[in-house]
Formats: C-alpha cells, structure tokens, sequence
C-alpha cells in the first residue's frame, strides 16, 4: 500500500481531510510544526521576494551603509 502526504493550507482544508479519513476508517497520524503560522509565511515571503530579484548582495569588506548606498 502507498503512503499519501497531504499539506493542508489552512486549518478548514484539514478539518475536512480528517472527516474523510475518519469516515472512510483510514488511520492518519498528525505532525505538528513547530513554527508558527506567521513564521512560516515570513519565510515564503521572502522566497519569492527572492524569486522575484528583490534583495541585494552585500560586500564583506564594505559597511552596510556602503553596501546600500
């Protein structure tokens, strides 16, 4: 049999996974994150501000002040 690993993206999409596998008698197991939601979405923010080009690379040997001039 396979294993199915779904990433539910809000906590309605997760209440309805849980009735249905509840209602069709399949065992599931839960994982908690330890991050929090608004950390998580920090994080992908700045994915795609990374995607995006929306960063600059800063110089070693200069300040950060010069690095942003």
């Amino acid at each position: 049999m396979e294993t199915l690993i779904m990433h539910p993206e809000n906590k309605e999409q997760l209440t309805a996974l849980k009735a249905f596998a509840k209602a069709m008698k399949v065992k599931f197991e839960t994982n908690k994150s330890p991050y929090s939601d608004e950390f998580v979405a920090k994080i992908k923010e700045s994915e795609r501000q990374i995607k995006e080009g929306q960063f600059i690379v800063l110089d070693p040997n200069k300040s950060i002040w010069e690095n942003i001039e």
